[in-house]
């Protein structure tokens, strides 16, 4: 009940800890009305600058000036209701109401001079500096357009006062007028200490991050904006007071090429089209959405659905025209009101812009919006098509030619070749062969794509049906690859079918296999026979086996071959399948079968093949962890490769080479063969090259070069692209490595930016269970690193009901709930807090983690001391009674727990909190326990004894006033410090014993 003064005073002081928002600024509403009631002008004043203070923070410009006006007024009738804070306060918004009343296009120019007029006559009567006013003098030119260089340099060359705008503020507007001026690498400079966060507020670095991304774009630095447009966002989404750093914000996606980025944020932002208490921001706001929104139109999205003002459902162009009018009426207000074109001229300059990039700058984060109902995904990075032959038989020509040689651009043309022949109405040109074949080349293609897509069982049915077309066709050498080829894919069928005649393991194909696999050999045996037979007629030299160029269905080396590394390829899944102790027979399969196709692929002078022999090779040895002779194979695979004058045949050897030498340690060789071999996988259109994963190894290579811009924009590729491949865990495991980057590398707001993404919406739900486990804890620790403690609270807590359900996930458990416990305590929110303590030693009770707990009961004592001070002491020592429980039940012949640590901890929190509540006497010989039980930990103890007997000798001074011997142990313990070569902690020691001598109080 509001019903006296002081329930009124509290309930400020109760709003005042709200962050800003809609419920905090209906409160001081109701708190200002309820303060009206009562004749105490000191309690109105406090209310209506609160009031204001939410009206300026909510972006509610049109009532501040309002509640401004009555405190102008109750200081000339009661000036000693104002505190000294509150006076102080009076001259500061000042400026508040002329940004104010720029914000607003129906409030003349003349009222916005009178406020700084009458600004400029209250700081002169009071003996202020007038750099203030200047400042707002040049506010107002600069949104107006006219007479900017003369009040900027009044601005600028005046000495900084005590109401001038605090530093980060100033910086922002001094880079913005670089940035108007065309200099974007000046303006750079000039925010640096901001970006930096050498310098903020409560407005930056956030606002400035918005400002910067353009510049930063413009000149190529785009992986810095990635960064200032992963942590500023998080900072403005869905502030009312921040409409136009949101703007700026989904013109940055425009401008990168993240247009379902920009529709994500549309969509997270609804409410803030019906914010209309601050005219300007708001065009600010519906620009930068226009941006955007004019963008997908004009690149055939128009009907795309789009988040729009709450109450119906937009599409992009629905909405674009209704974004598109009221901004055309707001900058036509304001240029009328101001008599000048600045603010439109500013808003068509805007519009003019165009993506300042050719490809999507990857920013790590999962997009929710990417199908066919959004905005479709950008395609991957490419070379420049092929042209494809318009005529039929042309196309089919080259499609084959392509083909023979395993060139992996054929696929297109096989596509082309397949629309085609399906088409209504088609009629075979009997000049391309019979259309059997071309039906069983066209089934071929079509199980090769199944393969890819990891469809085994009917990708294999795909290949057996182009064997039994290839016979129809007269085609013996095909269809023998094809049956071949169909029983190397029986080993690795994953879809829950058999494998084999024998199980669904592939390492149990059984001996029917290998039968049929031999009778395949034979008949390639006999074909070749027969061959030579025909030659052997006509009393010619067959000479040896052409490798190129033959007439469709003769016999070949490339077939004969191909038929040995089909062999060679299911041998090599049964022995991986058993792997890392691969069965001897299996073992001896593969090795012999891979020695006869590397002997014949010799002796018929085939490089690549040779090359396949030494890459299965190396792959084998490359799983077995033996990694020299997996390099020595590999390169030799890509030597031979080399020679062949199939340079495409090369990316996957160097892609699995590379690997092999990250783990030998060759991090910049292993980097210069992935970057290779995606650039050929482009070159050459090999559509089915493991890109992302490549990515993600080339995440890898920087981060152990030390290139950590490069590998956050690798792994961010890689995530991009596991997306679009619709392999969510992937993805997700790619942005968990890219946010441990980036925590890592101290970017911590990066980091919670990127998993945010992840666990941010109902797709979430449809990730391995373990996987968004562990990426909630990240999250979790990611935001208690921002001292974001209730977030993270939040999400310690959703991931507590998760491995609840896990028969194995009790110990997680103890964890989870102890870091929740922590986290709510940080938060504030006690009740909750205990909660979740209960609810960690419970589990502990079942799954024991004592070194945890004791962590967390030591912890909870200090912020029980620190939020409710000596009076919480009983609370604090229960809660060190509790890690003494644990500690005793810990074996003392238990080598994994650290005794020393523990004990020590204890009673140097224990020594602390009796400190804390005056029980000197007690906390005494706390301490020295505590510096006992350090110096049993030998070397790694000696800073926290150090600590110790820092704690110990100011009980022993300022508690039991015992100075001199305080003294003593500080020089003793200085001196021990000095020898184990802490030079700092000796220096806080002897700093401490200084102070103490001289009869300094702590």
């Amino acid at each position: 009940m509001l019903d006296t003064p002081q329930a009124v005073l509290d309930a400020l002081r109760e709003n005042d800890g709200r962050p800003h928002g809609l419920h905090r600024t209906v409160t001081a509403e109701e708190l200002a009305e309820a303060a009206e009631a009562f004749d105490d002008p000191a309690l109105l004043v406090t209310a209506l600058l609160e009031l204001m203070a939410a009206y300026e923070f909510t972006g509610e410009h049109r009532k501040s000036p309002v509640v401004f006006a009555r405190l102008l007024k109750l200081h000339e009738t009661t000036p000693d209701a104002f505190s000294e804070w509150e006076d102080h306060q009076l001259d500061w918004r000042f400026k508040w109401v002329t940004t104010s009343l720029l914000q607003v296009p129906d409030m003349p120019l003349a009222t916005v001079h009178g406020w700084i007029d009458r600004m400029r006559e209250r700081y002169e009567d009071a003996g202020h500096g007038l750099q203030p006013v200047a400042a707002m003098r040049y506010h107002l030119a600069r949104h107006t357009g006219t007479g900017i260089p003369d009040a900027y340099d009044l601005w600028a060359t005046r000495t900084r006062t005590r109401l001038s705008d605090c530093e980060a503020c100033e910086t922002r507007h001094h880079a913005l007028h670089q940035v108007s001026a065309g200099d974007d690498a000046g303006a750079l400079d000039t925010w640096r200490p901001v970006l930096d966060g050498a310098v903020s507020c409560s407005d930056e670095p956030q606002m400035t991050q918005a400002q910067a991304l353009l510049p930063l774009l413009r000149l190529g630095r785009a992986d810095e904006a990635r960064s200032h447009h992963l942590t500023g966002y998080r900072q403005v989404r869905g502030r009312t007071g921040m409409q136009e750093e949101v703007g700026l914000h989904l013109e940055f996606c425009a401008l990168s090429r993240n247009a379902a980025r920009g529709v994500e944020i549309l969509a997270e932002n609804r409410p803030l089209f019906e914010t209309t208490g601050a005219p300007l921001a708001r065009l600010g706001f519906l620009t930068g959405t226009e941006v955007l929104l004019a963008l997908l139109v004009a690149e055939g999205h128009a009907d795309a659905p789009v988040g729009g003002p709450p109450g119906r459902n937009w599409t992009a162009g629905e909405l674009l025209a209704e974004v598109r009018g009221e901004a055309d009426r707001l900058a036509a207000a304001f240029d009328t009101r101001n008599g000048t074109t600045a603010v439109g001229d500013a808003r068509r300059l805007r519009l003019d812009r165009r993506p300042l990039l050719d490809e999507p700058l990857p920013l790590g984060l999962r997009t929710a919006l990417t199908g066919p109902a959004a905005v479709p995904a950008p395609a991957p990075a490419a070379a420049p098509a092929r042209e494809i032959p318009g005529d039929f038989a042309e196309l089919v020509r080259e499609a084959r030619r392509m083909a023979a040689v395993g060139h992996p651009g054929d696929t297109p043309l096989w596509d082309r070749v397949a629309e085609l022949a399906e088409a209504e109405g088609y009629a075979h040109d009997t000049a391309l062969g019979p259309e059997t074949r071309l039906r069983a080349e066209l089934a071929e293609q079509r199980a090769h794509a199944l393969y890819a897509e990891d469809r085994d069982r009917a990708a294999r049915t795909a290949m057996e049906e182009t064997a039994e077309l290839y016979e129809e066709a007269g085609m013996a050498w095909h269809a023998l690859v094809a049956r071949t080829r169909a029983l190397s894919w029986d080993v690795v069928i994953t879809d829950g079918e058999e494998a084999g005649e024998d199980s669904g393991d592939a390492r149990s194909a059984g001996p029917g296999l290998w039968d049929a696999l031999d009778a395949c050999l034979r008949e390639a045996e006999q074909l070749l026979e027969k061959r030579i037979a025909a030659h052997d007629e006509t009393g010619a030299d067959p000479g040896p086996l052409p490798a190129t160029g033959p007439t469709p269905g003769s016999a070949t080396a490339e077939k004969y071959l191909t038929v040995l590394h089909c062999r060679v390829f299911a041998a090599y899944h049964v022995a991986l399948a058993g792997a890392p102790e691969i069965p001897a027979p299996d073992r001896e399969r593969f090795d012999g079968l891979r020695a006869t196709l590397d002997s014949e692929a010799a002796r018929l002078g085939v490089p690549h093949q040779r090359g396949a022999a030494r890459m299965f090779a190396g792959d084998v040895a490359a799983r077995l962890g033996d990694h020299a002779v997996a390099e020595t194979e590999l390169r030799a695979a890509l030597k031979e490769t080399e020679t062949s004058g199939r340079p495409w045949r090369g990316t996957r050897v160097r892609a699995l080479l590379a690997q092999v030498l990250l783990c030998l340690g060759k991090p910049e060789e292993a980097a210069e063969l992935l970057h290779q071999a995606l650039a050929e996988a482009v070159r050459y259109e090999d559509t089915l090259f493991p890109m992302a994963p490549t990515y993600l190894l080339l995440g890898h290579a920087g981060t152990h070069t030390g290139d950590v811009t490069g590998a956050v924009r690798h792994f961010s590729e890689a995530a991009t692209r596991f997306d679009r491949e619709g392999e969510p865990n992937d993805a997700a495991d790619a942005r968990l490595q890219l946010a441990d980057l980036l925590a890592r590398a101290g970017r911590q707001a990066d980091a919670v930016a990127v998993l945010e993404s992840v666990v941010g919406d109902e797709s979430a739900a449809a990730l391995d269970e373990r996987l968004l486990a562990q990426t909630r804890l990240t999250l979790a620790r990611g935001l208690r690193a921002l001292d974001e403690h209730l977030p993270a609270a939040e999400e310690f807590l959703r991931l507590a009901d998760t491995v609840a359900g896990w028969e194995d996930g009790a110990q997680t458990l103890t964890l989870v709930a102890a870091e929740a416990a922590t986290s709510l305590a940080l938060a504030g929110r006690w009740e909750a807090a205990r909660t979740a303590y209960d609810r960690a030693f419970a589990a502990h009770a079942e799954a024991p983690n004592p070194p945890m707990l004791l962590e967390t009961a030591c912890e909870f004592a200090r912020l029980t001391m620190d939020a409710h001070g000596a009076e919480a002491a009983e609370e604090a020592l229960a809660r060190l009674a509790d890690a003494d429980a644990l500690y005793a039940a810990v074996p003392e012949d238990d080598e994994e727990f650290v005794h020393w640590f523990a004990r020590g901890s204890i009673h140097y929190r224990r020594s602390r909190v009796l400190a804390q509540a005056d029980r000197f006497a007690e906390a005494l010989p706390e301490a020295e326990a505590a510096v006992t039980a350090f110096a049993e930990g030998g070397t790694d103890g000696e800073e926290r004894r150090a600590e110790a007997v820092r704690i110990a000798a100011l009980i022993e001074s300022h508690g039991l006033g015992r100075t001199q011997a305080a003294v003593a142990r500080l020089d003793e313990a200085a001196a021990r410090c000095e020898r184990a070569g802490l030079s700092e902690a000796a220096q806080i020691l002897t700093s401490v014993r200084e102070d103490l001598a001289a009869g300094a109080t702590d």
